[in-house]
């Protein structure tokens, strides 16, 4: 039923393919357009207002590998890397 179409970015000029799935998408949701700017012209006018998420460095509790988190740790409770928390999380459920 829908085609892939090439488009143009209106903002950065390049060609860009507005897919099967994604004309299916828009027509699912009763949109009337078709985008207008890739998928990285998008993401960068999405998050243009955004001020950069700062991350901290810490040393996981369990393992002792490193850990990037988006807050200061504090002393007095345990930090886990991505790892190590998800683990916890499922043995929990």
């Amino acid at each position: 039923m829908y085609e892939d179409k090439k488009l143009v970015c209106k903002d950065c000029g390049s060609e860009f393919v507005f897919t099967a799935g994604e004309q299916e998408f828009y027509a699912e949701r009763g949109f009337q357009n078709e985008p207008q700017r890739c998928k990285a012209c998008r993401d960068a006018r999405k998050n243009a207002g955004k001020a950069p998420r700062e991350l901290f460095t810490t040393v996981c509790a369990k393992c002792g590998k490193e850990a990037k988190v988006p807050f200061q740790p504090s002393n007095d409770r345990p930090v886990y890397c991505s790892e190590c928390y998800a683990a916890s999380k499922q043995r929990a459920e």
